[in-house]
């Protein structure tokens, strides 16, 4: 059994949308910790970020994977979301296509393996004619990445755990793995996360350290929280994680609150009583 450690832990670079890397590094000196997963679609889009990549190597920032947006996302509700996240809306999809080629030069230049994305809400039905289609788009992304020699991650959340796990014992992508978000399971109310972690195990090569109150009601945003102040049961989920050796890295996500660095710190304090110095 292996007891994951404070070494592990990461942030997401997008943790309170920083402005620019000079941001970023301020928030994760005030934090306390040096890793991050990397929101890439700044660095190719924002003269902001241009120069991100050196001036973190400067700081001693330590990447530990990217992340890419569809690209016409609309969090504002479920629904809309549901209509223009992930793989399913034709024009995001293809501008995404484009896109990995510059994906993958990034991935390159940093030494890296993963990236993670949501692939938008996959229908449960398996006769749902939305599924295929989905399945085709994942299944042509993940070829592509692995012909760079990299994992693509799906992050879970805007389905069960059920619903994915289904959908990727039914392809052949070695490669498309999934980054756990117990947090967005709340969010979504899509079950509960230790009974998904206990399920996705396998396939996990990533985790999000996040936390929420569900609302019970798909259709209605639950509320995102800081890891120890939502429903998330942390005990019974390193537990799991210590029962089956996980040695990935745990990457603390924070997408909204007034506090970033605050509440970010609030997560490490607490999960400090689950892992090693």
């Amino acid at each position: 059994m292996r007891i994951q450690t404070l070494q592990q832990l990461a942030v997401c670079s997008w943790s309170g949308w920083p402005d620019s890397p000079q941001t970023l590094v301020n928030r994760l000196n005030a934090i306390g910790l040096r890793r991050v997963q990397l929101a890439f679609d700044p660095l190719l889009s924002k003269p902001a970020w241009s120069d991100a990549l050196p001036y973190l190597r400067d700081a001693g920032v330590t990447i530990v994977s990217g992340m890419f947006e569809s690209g016409a996302e609309d969090y504002s509700t479920p629904a809309r979301i549901r209509a223009t996240g992930g793989v399913a809306p034709d024009a995001p999809y293809e501008a995404m296509l484009a896109r990995v080629p510059s994906y993958l030069a990034l991935l390159d230049q940093l030494g890296l393996d993963k990236i993670s994305f949501h692939a938008g809400f996959i229908p449960h039905e398996p006769e749902n004619p939305l599924r295929p289609l989905m399945q085709s788009r994942l299944a042509t992304l993940a070829e592509r990445f692995a012909a760079g020699g990299k994992l693509l991650l799906l992050e879970t959340g805007q389905e069960t755990a059920e619903t994915l796990a289904a959908l990727l014992g039914e392809m052949d992508a070695p490669n498309l793995r999934v980054n756990f978000d117990p947090g967005n399971m709340l969010l979504y109310s899509m079950g509960d996360p230790v009974a998904a972690l206990r399920l996705l195990l396998p396939r996990i090569a990533q985790i999000h350290i996040k936390d929420a109150i569900p609302s019970g009601n798909p259709e209605v945003w639950g509320v995102e929280k800081p890891a120890g102040e939502g429903q998330v049961d942390w005990a019974r989920f390193f537990e799991i994680l210590s029962l089956a050796d996980y040695a990935g890295d745990l990457v603390i996500e924070r997408e909204c609150g007034d506090d970033p660095v605050g509440e970010i710190k609030r997560a490490v304090a607490y999960l400090s009583r689950f892992l090693q110095a």
